[in-house]
């Protein structure tokens, strides 16, 4: 199983969030670690993928060899892909 970490800037986004919010990205992310690629899409251009929660993104960068995710941005879909 993957282990899941913040970046800083992933930390300060997510605390900004609604608690009903942050459950849900949390169930999500529990999801992922148990089979990553399942529930993420590759981002275009970039070594990054995405999970889909609701109206929001998580942007991850998943590290197979250290078995770690890293959540690198969470925001709302009009707003993450800037």
């Amino acid at each position: 199983m993957y282990s899941v970490e913040f970046s800083l800037t992933a930390e300060k986004q997510f605390c900004k969030l609604p608690e009903e919010i942050k459950e849900r990205i949390i169930n999500v992310l529990e999801r992922i670690k148990i089979r990553p690629y399942h529930f993420v899409k590759r981002k275009e251009g970039t070594p990054y993928f995405i999970a889909r929660i609701g109206e929001h993104r998580a942007i991850l960068d998943i590290r197979n060899e250290q078995l770690r995710i890293i959540v690198v941005g969470i925001g709302h879909r009009k707003n993450i892909y800037d």
